[in-house]
């Protein structure tokens, strides 16, 4: 694959992300408008692989990666690109790059609007779409639905008593993921007759938190999950990704006083990624946008 690439009067070559000092990483989600910190960015380093794309100066113009989830599965995400180098390319070189080092992997992204006609060119087909809602939480929470089992908190050193939940949702194993995740988060489960039937975590993130993933068998299960975490943030900044458009989960949030900012499309290269069971696991908040 070329790792370098002349659009017009300069010329960028890749290196891998983990040689470039993430203060620069942060300017460029910043030039777009992403929320990522510089924390998270190194989070997200230690998730996966990926490249940027640099001048003979070392400015950053560009960036792209991939998060191994199992063995045949990843997500791609942390795709930017400078308005310059978009219109000359620079997008397409960098997909490019994470296509051949992601092999014959199947493979999940969320695209933004900018973006989309791109990976339609690359082969990606639509699934879904992700409603990225966000505000302040308020002091109260609304009314929600009688709860059926019981709420606990989950030492880090017990995720395995989630992992078979949640690769049943996703349908892929994401075990060091969570376990990456959960260094910095606090992890909800909801258990009935034993069985631990749905969990979610909630960390810092961007302006403020995120809760996600959560994983649970219905909408009432799921909005008890996420109201467990929001409890502790009122007056706090906070972000759920979702997929889920109408019904109760989704009036939940928007009671919530968490608006849709954006919508992103779920979009897979290989085999189908969104595979919903009658009365299964399903995912209810994304972990993000790159995580899924």
């Amino acid at each position: 694959m070329q790792k370098s690439v002349r659009l017009k009067s300069f010329e960028l070559v890749a290196r891998d992300i983990n040689d470039v000092d993430v203060e620069l990483l942060h300017a460029l989600s910043i030039s777009v408008r992403w929320p990522h910190r510089p924390k998270d960015w190194d989070l997200l380093r230690r998730a996966g692989h990926g490249l940027v794309a640099v001048d003979g100066i070392g400015r950053v113009f560009g960036s792209a990666m991939w998060f191994p989830q199992g063995d045949d599965f990843a997500t791609v995400g942390l795709v930017i690109t400078t308005p310059r180098a978009q219109a000359q390319g620079g997008g397409r070189w960098l997909m490019d790059q994470v296509l051949e080092q992601c092999g014959n992997r199947n493979l999940a992204l969320n695209a933004t609007h900018a973006a989309y006609s791109l990976y339609v060119s690359l082969g990606f087909t639509s699934e879904a779409i992700v409603y990225m809602r966000q505000g302040e939480m308020p002091q109260t929470l609304p009314a929600m639905p009688a709860l059926d089992g019981e709420l606990n908190e989950l030492p880090r050193d017990r995720l395995g008593e989630i992992t078979a939940l949640d690769t049943r949702a996703l349908g892929t194993n994401r075990a060091e993921l969570l376990a990456l995740l959960a260094e910095d988060a606090s992890i909800a489960t909801l258990s009935r007759n034993g069985a631990v039937v749905g969990y979610s975590m909630c960390r810092e993130f961007g302006r403020g938190f995120v809760i996600g993933p959560t994983v649970a068998g219905n909408d009432q299960d799921a909005v008890h999950l996420t109201a467990v975490h929001a409890k502790k943030l009122a007056g706090r900044f906070v972000r759920v990704d979702t997929r889920e458009r109408n019904g109760v989960f989704a009036e939940f949030l928007q009671r919530s006083g968490l608006e849709v900012a954006e919508t992103v499309t779920t979009m897979s290269k290989g085999r189908r990624f969104l595979n919903r069971e009658d009365n299964g696991p399903w995912v209810y908040g994304l972990a993000g946008h790159a995580l899924s």
